[in-house]
């Protein structure tokens, strides 16, 4: 595979059958030696030991194994077999079979002289079948064939092979029928070490958000060298994700970039470390989001096969161009509403990052009142949402690529969500098509911008406290409701009465009616959790309660759904909070004690663990070693472009008129302190560069070709070879 790596090359088609998909591994042991018969004559013949087989295939969910032995040669096939080994796929076998080799002609010469052929000459074939009671016969699992120069002057060959296809299949087809497929591939081969020695590195990488300026960081560093900004987000990202400094990262190269971008129309437009990073999260954190938000639409799409294509020219006779239209009309409606009201269940580290962008945005370009949205909509809408709709198979939403109807229709819904995501000034203009511009007339109205600056406004909400004294609150939900008093006076009465609730980023309140002053606020970080009330506790259906470490606010919502709404956003604004609570009553404390578990004393700890709510935070199976080697390896790739950055260095120190052409590419902002990181870095890749070759030397000494770690195979025969000649002084 690493001889491909990175090229593009045409591969021949080969027949595939039963006997050429196989699998497993066969040990076997080869023994020549001489004997004496009765009548004094000396022969040698060779003893062939099959000891067991390890993961045989499952043939029609069974595996009946056994061995058929044969001695091949020019002028003989001699064939034995084993007992049949009963249900299972990796049979002991333990069975010995003798085959005479040579007659000798003359006594005086050590070597064998044969009358039929050479040993050479000779092969020991060992074909695996499964036990059939079908008609059709047994199944051919596998097979070897060993040549007789393996067993070297010692006349001794224990070894594991791995199991090979018969020659074609067993069938005789042209290889230039079947044609040919071009592949690119990228091979890589991750050695890795245990985590002390990645220490240095590692520091250097999770280090890179508190570097002054950003672009001298380690992180920064790799996206300027490495030819892809891809190769450098992928396990940047996975990196940071495991150690919980993702958002930081984000936020200070995003940062950056924004003082950078002169115009707002083009703000995080290119495909710079920074949004490749950023969709390499989403990619990863935002997976679960996509599934419970657009799965249940995309798959009824599919499977309905509505047609819906607009363009007069591609209509087919049969199409009628208005029903066309309102199917895709109600397909991006229903799609667009999935979306604007899923702002809640958006993992709370994209919220992050979002508000990170927004900040940045409206800071820089203070004059553009929409930069706040734009900023984040270029993400959520234009790299996450409307690529996934476009493309559903490569974001696990479809196991395969629709077909090219149901395509047509995922591409007109994907770019009318997209332009509809944008908020841009003249939307219309946005299509190239007129017949796109035509169709986008029925959501020119300001339901759906307002619908998209709701949910933006929701998603850019930051979960991290520090960041309210800078943030502008952001309202999020508004209605009537009706709330059993607190009873904050000792002797007042609890009764219910119909409240006006308001629920912002930064706090949750009630007023007497709207528009006038709060009668009581609650701030969003005292909110321990949001959970449903037990109708049993005051008779009314319909009721939640937003607990608080002195009490717990009775709410009664106008329907289910409404109640549904209402726990499910305070959950999301209130998730991060450090002190949420794990349990709570799910019942009302009246009359002296809790209606659930009859505790007396109502500070009492809860009888019922917290529902949880939405994810705070995705977990991801990442490996932060293997990540933080695989950043090693780039480095180690582009060592010449690191040493390149270094004199880029040297020359923006010492000369301060034109930039170099042949250093134009790199971004640096401090030369001395991006030297300095370099230094570092190449330090710390030196470091894991002698450890690497350390390895590789002592892994090669230690390897045993033939052994059941390190089987034959065709590849590795004449390796196999090559390590017995080096053995010994001499062979037969």
């Amino acid at each position: 595979m690493c001889k491909y790596h990175g090229k593009d090359t045409w591969f021949q088609l080969q027949p595939v059958s039963a006997d050429s998909e196989v699998q497993g591994k066969v040990h076997l042991e080869l023994r020549l030696s001489e004997v004496i018969t009765d009548s004094g004559v000396i022969s040698h013949k060779l003893a062939t030991r099959v000891l067991e087989c390890q993961g045989l295939p499952i043939v029609n969910g069974q595996c009946d194994p056994y061995a058929a032995v044969s001695l091949l040669g020019p002028s003989r096939s001699d064939a034995k077999k084993t007992k049949v080994k009963r249900k299972t796929n990796n049979p002991q076998f333990e069975e010995v079979f003798y085959f005479e080799v040579t007659r000798p002609l003359s006594y005086t010469k050590r070597q064998f002289d044969v009358e039929e052929e050479d040993v050479d000459k000779l092969a020991l074939r060992v074909d695996l079948w499964n036990a059939s009671n079908l008609k059709f016969g047994d199944e051919f699992l596998g097979g070897v064939r060993v040549p007789l120069r393996v067993l070297g002057q010692a006349g001794v060959h224990d070894a594991w092979y791995f199991l090979q296809p018969r020659e074609n299949g067993g069938k005789s087809v042209k290889v230039e029928e079947l044609g040919s497929l071009r592949l690119n591939i990228v091979y890589t081969e991750d050695h890795v070490f245990p985590s002390e020695h990645y220490t240095p590195l590692r520091d250097l990488l999770l280090h890179s958000a508190n570097v002054e300026p950003v672009s001298a960081s380690t992180a920064h560093i790799l996206g300027e060298v490495c030819r892809e900004k891809q190769e450098a987000a992928i396990p940047l990202v996975r990196l940071f994700l495991h150690y919980g400094k993702i958002v930081p990262f984000i936020s200070a190269i995003a940062h950056a970039e924004v003082n950078r971008t002169q115009d707002p129309n083009t703000i995080f437009r290119g495909n710079s470390l920074t949004s490749k990073c950023i969709d390499e999260t989403m990619k990863l954190a935002g997976m679960h989001y996509l599934q419970v938000t657009l799965k249940p639409i995309i798959d009824e799409i599919c499977t309905d096969h509505k047609s819906c294509e607009i363009d007069p020219v591609k209509l087919k006779e049969s199409e009628n161009l208005d029903t066309n239209r309102e199917n895709l009309r109600q397909y991006v409606d229903r799609i667009f509403n999935v979306i604007t009201t899923s702002g809640v269940r958006c993992p709370t580290v994209m919220c992050d990052i979002f508000f990170s962008l927004r900040e940045s945005a409206a800071t820089r370009f203070q004059v553009d009142q929409d930069v706040r949205y734009t900023a984040v909509s270029s993400f959520i809408f234009l790299r996450f949402f409307a690529p996934a709709i476009l493309s559903p198979n490569l974001f696990h939403l479809r196991p395969h690529h629709p077909d090219p109807a149901t395509s047509r229709t995922l591409t007109l819904i994907s770019k009318t969500i997209q332009t509809l995501g944008s908020l841009a000034k003249s939307k219309s203009a946005n299509f190239k098509e007129s017949y796109m511009a035509a169709f986008y007339d029925y959501f020119n109205e300001q339901k759906y911008a307002d619908a998209v600056k709701n949910f933006l406004d929701l998603i850019s909400t930051s979960g991290k406290w520090d960041q309210k004294s800078i943030e502008t609150p952001i309202m999020l939900k508004e209605g009537f409701m009706i709330k059993r008093a607190q009873g904050r006076n000792r002797f007042g009465m609890k009764n219910f009465k119909k409240r006006w609730f308001r629920l912002t980023n930064h706090e949750f309140t009630y007023h007497k009616t709207k528009g006038e002053g709060a009668l009581c606020s609650i701030p969003i970080e005292n909110i321990l959790a949001v959970e449903r009330l037990e109708e049993e506790s005051f008779k009314m259906k319909n009721m939640f309660q937003v607990i608080q470490p002195e009490r717990a606010l009775y709410i009664q919502a106008n329907n289910c759904v409404e109640a549904r709404d209402w726990i499910d956003i305070l959950t999301k604004v209130s998730q991060c909070n450090r002190k949420r609570l794990s349990t709570y009553h799910p019942s009302a404390y009246l009359n002296g004690h809790w209606l659930c578990c009859k505790l007396s004393a109502d500070t009492a700890p809860g009888c019922t663990p917290c529902t949880g709510g939405l994810p705070a935070n995705i977990q991801l199976d990442v490996d932060g070693d293997r990540e933080t080697e695989r950043i090693y390896s780039l480095f180690s790739t582009y060592m010449t472009k690191l040493i390149k950055m270094q004199e880029a260095c040297g020359s923006k120190s010492v000369y301060d008129g034109p930039e170099q052409e042949e250093y134009s590419s790199f971004v640096i902002d401090d030369p001395q302190e991006t030297y300095k990181t370099l230094k570092q870095i190449v330090s710390a890749v030196q470091t894991l560069e002698q450890q690497h070759t350390k390895y590789k030397r002592d892994k090669f000494k230690k390897t045993k070709i033939g052994s059941q770690e390190h089987p034959i195979g065709d590849k590795s025969f004449q390796c196999y070879i090559r390590q017995q000649s080096e053995s010994s002084t001499y062979s037969i």
